[in-house]
């Protein structure tokens, strides 16, 4: 590497950056996971839609949100980027290869892999975090009586509601806010997007089963003391568990 060459422009670089990068989205998939398990509890979405707006207007999650935005748009381009570079270098290909024997099918894959995962993520975006941004989703009164627990809900018309809004009146708790679980339960009706889900989940799941290991062994982490810790992991929490859990989502809601 040339001494006059910025490190974060060269290859090495590059796949640095989106080692970084790939481990923060991996800890972001943690999180909204278990933010998203709040659409099973069945109180009419009372703890989704206050998860909702905890999410959209903490100050802290708002800056770690647009760092997120940030980490996949960055870590797109390097991809394309590295993949770019990696096939000028080679404009001719082997006359005899067998990828098969050389490497697994998701490392060889990653580029279409990623695709779908980003064709999935721009759906998932116009479908819930750009209505919900842009008033475009229902709106829903929760009145909680604070004596016995038991909570009522309603929708709001558009004249009844101004903002989130949590007060207390006659010792019943009223919130009122936008019903982005309505929203949820009604994209998760459509067959076609239901279906998109889970192939994305598919597709994040191999992605992840190489890219997180990848990412480790990119930073310096392939000692064999922990090498199999860090393969357990990508395959059996980021390959399985997360993957799942995300899938069952839409699925829920397209069969109840």
């Amino acid at each position: 590497m040339s001494k006059s060459k910025p490190v974060f422009s060269s290859s090495i670089g590059k796949k640095l950056i989106m080692s970084l990068t790939g481990i923060f989205l991996c800890l972001f998939l943690v999180v909204h996971l278990v933010g998203n398990l709040q659409l099973f509890k069945d109180d009419a979405g009372l703890a989704f839609n206050k998860y909702a707006y905890f999410m959209t207007h903490f100050t802290p999650i708002k800056v770690v949100s647009y760092l997120l935005y940030a980490s996949v748009i960055v870590h797109v381009i390097y991809a394309i980027t590295l993949s770019m570079r990696n096939k000028a270098a080679r404009p001719i290909g082997y006359a005899q290869y067998d990828g098969k024997a050389n490497s697994k099918w998701n490392s060889r894959n990653m580029g279409i892999l990623g695709t779908v995962i980003l064709v999935f993520l721009a759906t998932h975006m116009s479908n819930f975090w750009w209505k919900f941004h842009n008033d475009e989703v229902p709106y829903i009164e929760y009145r909680t009586d604070l004596a016995t627990g038991q909570t009522t809900a309603r929708e709001l018309q558009a004249s009844e509601f101004h903002d989130y809004q949590e007060t207390v009146e006659n010792n019943v708790q009223i919130l009122k806010a936008r019903d982005l679980y309505k929203q949820v339960d009604f994209a998760f009706k459509n067959v076609a997007l239901v279906a998109l889900y889970v192939i994305a989940m598919a597709a994040l799941a191999f992605h992840l089963i190489h890219g997180f290991q990848s990412a480790f062994q990119t930073l310096g982490f392939n000692h064999r003391r922990y090498i199999g810790i860090i393969r357990a992991i990508g395959v059996w929490v980021f390959g399985v568990l997360i993957p799942i859990g995300f899938a069952i989502m839409p699925l829920f809601f397209f069969f109840k």
